[in-house]
């Protein structure tokens, strides 16, 4: 059998890389392109401001949805922010490496593959029947919590562990305390990674559908507290493809999430690139 040449391997890879990304974002960009096609035309200023209407028909709009969504995201983010970011503090800037920190990191990982429907069931049988919270927008944001919080803690704690070392020793050899090392020194530092993981769990939150499903209800009447049910932009889509005869509305509506998602995509690029700017920026001394 005769022996490929070193060069002839590497043209192989090459074209098997290109290809499987060409492949990859054909596909993406037909799902997009369909999407966008047969949505974008039912978009319109009324479509946007109306409430959903019910029946088989799905008239109405998607305003209470739309406002269903932005109170979910800042629910979530409000609680998952501090607690995700306090617990890779600890085991960044604090922990120990013994039994206990290592089974820590070892529970985080597991719970980051865990399917969301597990935490749907999860959050049904905890916020919504044990704390009778009921299916409710607090339920909803209870359940995304647990659902992001080891992305969040993972993503955070990388952050810290890529700040440099000697930035923490600077500070300790000028007086500074470990908290105070880590709040004006690590922190700000950091904020590039921690940003991002923000920005990226809110997309998360915006496309998540399986744990809200048995978990935020699904209302399209318009919240009036933490404790009001409701649904979201992908939740609407479910409820229109599956349960009405208004398939143009369920494809202008996935229209509309699909932008949003990609509007919070190209805020995070531009977000990360600014702080590597910054970054950089402090790191050469420069203003």
């Amino acid at each position: 059998m005769p022996r490929i040449s070193p060069k002839t391997s590497e043209r192989l890879a090459k074209i098997l890389l290109w290809g499987a990304g060409f492949l990859t974002v054909l596909i993406l960009a037909a799902i997009v392109i369909y999407v966008l096609v047969n949505g974008v035309s039912e978009i319109n200023w009324e479509f946007l401001t109306t409430p959903p209407i019910g029946g088989l028909s799905g008239e109405g709009g998607i305003s209470t949805i739309i406002v269903t969504t932005v109170y979910l995201i800042l629910i979530t983010i409000f609680i998952l922010t501090p607690v995700g970011i306090g617990a890779a503090i600890y085991l960044s800037e604090y922990a120990q490496d013994n039994i206990l920190t290592n089974f820590i990191r070892y529970a985080v990982e597991t719970l980051a593959g865990v399917p969301s429907i597990i935490y749907g069931l999860f959050g049904y049988a905890l916020f919504v029947s044990a704390l009778y919270l009921g299916h409710s927008l607090i339920a909803g944001a209870l359940t995304l919590v647990c659902l992001l919080l080891p992305t969040m803690i993972r993503t955070t704690e990388e952050a810290l562990r890529a700040v440099p070392q000697e930035y923490r020793e600077a500070s300790l050899a000028l007086g500074a305390t470990r908290w105070q090392t880590i709040w004006h020194v690590a922190l700000p530092a950091a904020l590039p990674g921690i940003a991002t993981a923000i920005i990226l769990s809110t997309g998360r939150v915006i496309e998540e559908t399986a744990c809200l499903y048995v978990t935020l209800g699904g209302s399209a009447a318009m919240p009036r507290s933490i404790l009001s049910g409701g649904r979201t932009l992908a939740l609407h889509v479910y409820y229109l493809a599956m349960d009405t005869m208004a398939f143009d509305k369920a494809m202008a509506t996935a229209a509309v999430l699909i932008i949003i998602i990609v509007i919070i995509n190209l805020f995070t690029n531009w977000l990360s690139q600014r702080f590597r700017s910054a970054y950089t920026a402090m790191e050469e001394g420069r203003p």
